[in-house]
């Protein structure tokens, strides 16, 4: 019995953060909040432009995109991700998460079927699964992964954790994907942003020929030009990989009245043809990673992975609603661990998506 999502899907999760929002606002200079990953940064210019260019667009926007728009995909991910893609083999998306949320309900999936989902996870992945009655199983490791999974998402670099999943790993992901007969996913969506070596350089594309030896059959890389370009209210996502299986979610966009506005489209193929404005901004998230870094650890955070992305995953060892609230007391406001998973629940996240001045008071409270 088909569940009534209206009715029954569950109070969105950070609803929680009431509290711990009041209490960072009696600080004396007022709270920092280092809780969402949204962008503050300026739209670039050139993106600007485009849409008002455009603006004068009466029409309705295409599901598969413009051809303008497919062929700056198809260049993107071939001069930065390494991968050579027909225009049939992409797609855009309203976002990233609509893909997310919905994928598990348009394959059909049900009580019968097992969706994977990485240890550490970014929430959606088990909406998805739980609107269709599927088993969700979280696990990293592929020789765990069940029979009768259906869907497959990974995530790399990962979000809350900046973990970054190395080829050898994805070619065992996908080897095991199809034993099972299972679409897999990659969500990439801060591929472009690496810290550390060797991910500064290049991260891992599940779409590359050393991945998938040149079969993409069920494979699907997702990004997003939210962080990279600060297009999150444009809500700009892109979905690549396996030909057949993009044409079939194409069509079934096009039933559905899923398509970007044309003028978002053109903004999209602006940001997409131009790599000078991420790298602008990459380097901005970097000064900032900069400052907090050092700054969490002097507080007592021990700081797991984060070699990419655009978070700190910490922990004091406590449970992380204790490390939510003496942040707060410091008038800093993190995001929870427990939202991620139960391996989650003894760490915070702190989020690179803040001013300049918001990121160098909260290093300064917490250096002190």
């Amino acid at each position: 019995m088909p569940r009534n999502l209206v009715a029954q899907t569950p109070t969105y999760p950070w609803e929680q953060l009431k509290p711990i929002r009041e209490r960072a606002a009696q600080h004396p200079d007022g709270p920092v909040d280092l809780s969402i990953g949204s962008p503050v940064d300026p739209v670039p210019d050139l993106v600007q432009r485009a849409l008002a260019d455009h603006a004068d667009t009466p029409g309705y926007g295409t599901a598969a995109g413009s051809p303008a728009l497919r062929e700056a995909i198809a260049g993107w991910y071939g001069r930065r991700r390494g991968v050579e893609l027909d225009t049939d083999a992409v797609m855009p998306t309203i976002g990233s998460k609509e893909f997310i949320a919905q994928l598990a309900l348009w394959l059909g999936l049900g009580p019968d079927d097992v969706v994977v989902q990485p240890v550490v996870h970014y929430p959606t992945y088990a909406v998805g699964a739980d609107a269709t009655g599927a088993r969700l199983v979280s696990s990293d490791d592929p020789d765990e992964w069940p029979a009768g999974t259906r869907l497959i998402w990974l995530n790399s670099p990962g979000n809350p954790d900046g973990r970054v999943n190395d080829v050898q790993l994805l070619r065992r992901a996908v080897a095991r994907a199809r034993e099972l007969d299972a679409i897999i996913v990659q969500d990439e969506c801060y591929a472009e942003l690496g810290w550390e070596a060797p991910w500064d350089a290049h991260v891992p594309c599940i779409l590359e020929d050393a991945v998938t030896d040149g079969d993409l059959h069920n494979v699907l890389s997702m990004y997003s030009l939210s962080k990279q370009s600060n297009m999150a209210g444009y809500r700009t996502g892109i979905v690549a990989g396996d030909p057949k299986l993009v044409q079939s979610l194409v069509n079934l966009r096009k039933q559905f009245g899923l398509s970007l506005p044309r003028p978002i489209q053109a903004a999209m193929t602006a940001a997409l043809d131009d790599d000078e404005h991420v790298q602008v901004q990459k380097a901005v998230y970097r000064r900032r990673r900069e400052l907090l870094l050092p700054a969490a650890r002097t507080w007592g955070l021990q700081i797991s992975d984060s070699t990419a992305g655009l978070y700190l995953w910490g922990t004091r060892g406590e449970d992380g609603w204790d490390t939510m609230r003496a942040l707060a007391e410091l008038g800093v406001i993190g995001g929870p661990g427990h939202f991620y998973g139960s391996a989650g629940e003894r760490y915070v996240r702190l989020a690179l998506t803040a001013t300049d001045a918001a990121i160098e008071t909260a290093a300064a409270r917490l250096s002190l």
